[in-house]
């Protein structure tokens, strides 16, 4: 266990093998090679994201909708297909394809807008992502592209009139895949150096025909002239028949290559006034103007002069049936007079490096495990973007563009003016959720640490800098309102990076921990100061991370007045009050003041836990005797408190607030245990509140945890049950049990029913694209197996559960949280017939060759069934799903 030893241990050994792809990390790491100045930045979607959004009412969706995206000049960042940049975003490269029959060129991916599904925004497109190297020295992905008219009319009135009881209606459902008519485009980049980046296309036609396609590499100079005056605007120039040289002010030259072209074509990246908004364009040439040239063949859309600050190199191809093609292009810092000289081989080259690297990382796993963990880190890595916002200057608006309505701070985020972010983030989903999510982001580090410690700890750091941290230490949510309360996660995340990273490099970052800490430290108070209503160590506020899962929308004023007493916000900060605890200690070996600051965060700790169980006077506690489980409590402006019995999640969440360390450890704390000593001496009634820190355990251990051995016991005989929370592929966000008995809440005139609902939302609230009255989610299901292997550390191999309730079979509580973890990963491994449950059984997915071994990993899944449900491409917490299948090494 990581409490006991510094050093590295035998199950990440492997990884400290210096591969090849190890050591462009360390070269990126040191500034010797900056392998990771280009990576796959750009964002899938910047049309109808806020920071594009300059209304007056703040509809994104409608500001900037899809139908605009190939006119409009973005403000804040790029978007396209298979998108890789530059660190800043500043010259952009692309896949834009056209099969002959499309009304529009396909430049980005298309999806619904929230109010078009029928439940939220859905992208509505096939594509996965194969490969990638923590350094970005190789990756690939697929698209897959009909050869018919694509869809899109059908896809939005089919959804539009569907009901929230249905499924939706996806590319699949339509006919324009039937008998294989389509073509699986594979692009895969690899860098020959820093700033020198390969790009191959495979456009593979799985139709019995031989079908026609355009394809484009494309250009982009992302846009960074139209805001301010006198901006110098960088430049593509035709060089060769077959090159372009790439002139930027920052960046310097660039040279685009490719390869038996048909033309080169020229635009600028400005938008087109014209047709949008019927007022003369002021660039004679715009963004569109590939769209125009190929599709509606106006060959006057383009610059005859072949300039601008958009290109592409247009090869019209046609694929026989069964067969591919192949299409190069190169971009570098330096000029080549044989860009192509070996070219195939270097892709080898990385493909082979990249392989090595996950050989050494999936020792002993077995072929289906390794195929699974390697594509959702691989999303990871490809979900990397450019994010881009200054909240301030979108408020005010630039100089060169009309002033936006003044009461626009008024509608989303005027009090995060100091916010300003030009950053490399780890996205949920960069079609979805093409905006960073600070809790999600914690849980996307993890598996990240696996693989690039030091991007992790980066990002871990990220959040608390001053520009991005408020002034009064609250860390921003997420673009659509920045003020949102997310679960306080981010000191577990920073201590399990920590020690991820310790087990793997045989020492441990405390430059990286003590910078954290320290930020984490004002964000708690902030914590305390604001979300505590009556000052009695109860937390309020926000959906805390479970959206819909209980009777009210808590981001919103309660229908009957008052507030909610939350078990899962009071637990959150119990956690966190632990989690900032254990990362004291640590820092405490080294420097000794840190032993009081963790004796401040315990009796933080005992405070909550005290409260948890006695709210102030009242005699009700979160705890319910009755029901033997945890509930949140409303309190009514009159003062009465009323639980609100919905068996969720909500009441899973104190179990995460535990902390175990060895008798050994605590005795290199002097203070810190004399500390817990006199708290033992003087107040003996805290050691009824927080069972077992003072008792050992095995080993002589000390366990610090809101639940005690009974409660424990209590809270697993429902959530072990599969009646109730266990379902055959892991643990549900609401008892079954509420299926046939939903919860009726009454009071004050308002009647609210809250019923399992195993996939999607069958309701319009809470935005009506998210559910968690029921599926499984990954985010909690780690957290709760993290919880059983703290307990099982501290209770040892005597305690034993029944798993799964009504089996007779007895485990204790590691072997439930390797249970659990098999459950978890059996949603994307195939069963016996071959299929995954992830896809629901659809017969494509599980045996056509061109499908069955491509992963998509979704936001959260059927409480059922196991199937995918919500963002199609969430590698950012469901990549989660790769530690949980790394060989021997445990969530602790």
């Amino acid at each position: 266990m990581s409490e006991r030893s510094t050093e590295s241990t035998p199950e990440f050994s492997h990884l400290l093998a210096q591969t090849k792809e190890k050591q462009r990390l360390e070269q990126h790491q040191n500034a010797s090679n900056q392998w990771k100045k280009w990576g796959p930045y750009l964002s899938e979607r910047q049309w109808g994201t806020v920071r594009e959004d300059y209304s007056a009412n703040g509809n994104a969706w409608d500001y900037l909708p899809h139908d605009h995206a190939r006119s409009r000049a973005y403000r804040w960042g790029e978007d396209g297909i298979a998108g890789f940049s530059d660190f800043r975003q500043r010259i952009c490269l692309s896949l834009a394809l056209w099969n002959g029959q499309d009304p529009i060129l396909k430049e980005r991916l298309f999806g619904l807008a929230n109010e078009q599904g029928n439940h939220g925004e859905d992208v509505k497109e096939l594509y996965y992502y194969l490969d990638a190297s923590p350094s970005h020295s190789y990756l690939k992905m697929l698209y897959k592209y009909p050869q018919a008219a694509y869809p899109y009319a059908e896809l939005v009135e089919k959804n539009r009139h569907l009901s929230k009881q249905e499924k939706e209606f996806e590319l699949l459902d339509t006919n324009v895949f039937d008998d294989n008519a389509y073509f699986d485009v594979f692009v895969e980049y690899a860098q020959a150096a820093p700033e020198d980046v390969l790009m191959r296309i495979k456009v593979h036609n799985r139709g019995s025909k031989a079908a026609k396609i355009h394809v484009l590499p494309q250009l982009t100079l992302r846009n960074t002239w139209a805001w301010t005056k006198n901006m110098e605007k960088p430049s593509c120039i035709q060089d060769t028949e077959n090159s372009i040289r790439i002139t930027h002010p920052d960046l310097g030259e660039y040279y685009f290559y490719t390869e038996n072209c048909d033309h080169l074509l020229f635009t600028d990246n400005e938008t087109n006034t014209q047709k949008l908004f019927n007022k003369p364009n002021d660039a004679s040439y715009v963004k569109d103007a590939f769209h125009e040239f190929i599709v509606n063949k106006r060959k006057d859309s383009v610059n005859p002069s072949n300039s601008g600050t958009k290109a592409a190199a247009l090869h019209e191809r046609t694929v026989p049936a069964q067969d591919h093609i192949e299409i190069y292009a190169r971009i570098s810092k330096k000029a080549h007079a044989e860009p192509f000289a070996g070219f195939v081989d270097i892709i080898a080259e990385r493909k082979q490096d990249t392989d090595t690297f996950y050989d050494a990382l999936q020792e002993n796993m077995a072929s289906e495990q390794r195929l699974v963990q390697r594509q959702a880190l691989s999303g990871l890595i490809w979900s990397k973007q450019f994010y881009c916002f200054d909240v301030h200057r979108w408020l005010k608006g630039d100089e060169t563009q009309p002033i936006p309505e003044q009461h626009r701070e008024h509608i989303r985020n005027g009090e995060w003016k100091h916010l300003y972010n030009a950053d490399i983030i780890s996205m949920p989903d960069k079609w979805e959720y093409p905006w960073y999510a600070v809790w999600d982001l914690a849980f996307h580090c993890i598996p990240f640490a696996l693989i690039d410690p030091d991007f992790a700890k980066r990002q871990m750091l990220l959040f608390t800098r001053e520009w991005y941290m408020h002034p009064n230490g609250q860390i921003p949510a997420y673009e659509w309102n920045f003020s949102d309360v997310n679960p306080p996660v981010h000191a577990w995340g920073a201590w399990r990076v920590y020690q991820i990273d310790r087990k793997q490099k045989g020492k441990g970052d405390r430059v990286f921990l003590e910078s954290t800490f320290h930020k984490l430290m004002l964000n708690f108070t902030w914590w305390v100061n604001r979300k505590d209503n009556d000052g009695l160590n109860i937390f309020q506020g926000g959906f805390l991370g479970l959206d819909n899962i209980g009777v009210f929308d808590r981001s919103k004023p309660l229908p009957t007045g008052g507030y909610i007493n939350q078990a899962d916000g009071t637990s959150w900060m119990a956690m966190y009050s632990l989690n900032l605890m254990r990362i004291a200690l640590e820092l405490a070996i080294e420097n000794p003041v840190y032993e009081d600051i963790a004796s401040k965060f315990f009796e933080h700790f005992l405070h909550i836990a005290g409260a948890m169980t006695n709210i102030g006077d009242s005699d009700i506690s979160l705890w319910d005797e009755e029901d033997k489980f945890f509930y949140d409590e409303l309190r009514l402006p009159s003062g009465e408190l009323i639980p609100l019995r919905v068996r969720s999640m909500v009441g899973l969440i104190p179990l995460f607030a535990v902390e175990v360390l060895d008798a050994e450890h605590i005795n290199r704390f002097p203070g810190f245990k004399k500390r817990l000593d006199w708290l033992l001496e003087h107040r003996p009634e805290l050691n009824k509140l927080v069972p077992r820190w003072s008792e050992p355990g095995k080993k002589d251990r000390r366990m610090f945890a809101l639940t005690s051995e009974r409660k424990i016991r209590s809270i697993l005989q429902r959530v072990l049950n599969e009646e109730e929370f266990l379902s055959d592929y892991g643990i549900r966000g609401m008892s079954k049990a509420h299926e046939a008995s939903p919860y009726v809440f009454k009071c004050s005139g308002v009647e609210v029913n809250v019923a399992y609902e195993p996939a999607e939302s069958q309701s319009g609230l809470f935005g009506g694209n998210s559910n968690w009255r029921g599926p499984i989610w990954f985010p909690l299901n780690y957290l709760l197996i993290e919880s059983l292997q703290k307990f099982h550390h501290y209770f040892g191999d005597e305690f034993t559960v029944e798993c799964p309730v009504g089996s007779g079979q007895q485990l204790n509580l590691n072997q439930v949280a390797e249970f659990l973890s098999e459950r978890l990963s059996q949603i994307f491994l195939k069963g016996e017939d071959g299929a995954r449950a992830v896809y629901g059984h659809r017969p494509i997915m599980d045996q056509d060759p061109y499908f069955k071994d491509h992963i998509l990993f979704y936001e959260y899944f059927d409480g059922d069934t196991g199937r995918g449900v919500g963002a199609s491409h969430q590698t950012g917490w469901t990549a989660l799903v790769a530690k949980l299948l790394h060989p021997k090494a445990k969530i602790q």
